[in-house]
């Protein structure tokens, strides 16, 4: 068997791990994908050949990149290579590759920023910030509040919002955001055991 054919029959076995990890039936994975209950069971059981097609939605609910899906190997320098998103006036350097959920970014607000309208927007969602260093100005509907180092602050991104960074310093932020509105759970405590 080529080693293509030896990747391609690893596929099943694969989703079918997948599935199964993230506790879903075949009819909720059909549901989720567009994809027939038994043509999901071939593609497990090998009885079908797995296409782009039908593994594009497959790694889009599994929330997987497709690489994982059909065990392409590892090549190439393994560091990540976050590419920075500038809006604004502030950087953005991702720290999730995962497409889909909850995505974490390290912010860097110079002082002054941001630029353009300085209205305060919504959008679906929920947000957790962790200011690392410099200052945070948050306004959130009628709150406006200065966030220092060390300082959490979590909202509904339906609630109207604006990052402000009031200076003198540039300012660093963690930022964690649920799109669809996924929260953090913190624990408290340990478990008594």
């Amino acid at each position: 068997m080529a080693n293509d054919e030896v990747l391609l029959a690893e596929v099943g076995p694969r989703l079918r791990a997948l599935r199964k990890q993230r506790g879903t039936t075949l009819s909720q994975l059909a549901d989720d994908t567009g994809i027939s209950v038994s043509t999901l069971s071939r593609l497990e059981s090998g009885g079908r050949r797995p296409t782009l097609e039908l593994l594009l939605p497959l790694a889009r609910a599994h929330q997987v990149p497709l690489d994982e899906l059909v065990g392409a190997p590892h090549v190439g320098d393994p560091r990540v290579q976050a590419r920075p998103i500038v809006r604004h006036g502030m950087t953005f350097l991702p720290l999730t590759r995962r497409p889909g959920g909850p995505q974490a970014f390290k912010q860097i607000l110079p002082p002054g920023t941001p630029t353009g309208d300085p209205g305060q927007q919504t959008h679906e969602g929920y947000e957790w910030l962790y200011v690392l260093s410099g200052r945070l100005r948050l306004l959130l509907g009628d709150h406006d509040l200065i966030l220092t180092p060390g300082e959490v602050a979590e909202f509904d991104t339906r609630v109207p919002h604006r990052l402000l960074n009031p200076g003198p310093d540039t300012a660093e932020v963690i930022n964690l955001f649920g799109p669809q509105g996924e929260r953090l759970h913190v624990r408290a405590r340990p478990h008594a055991r």
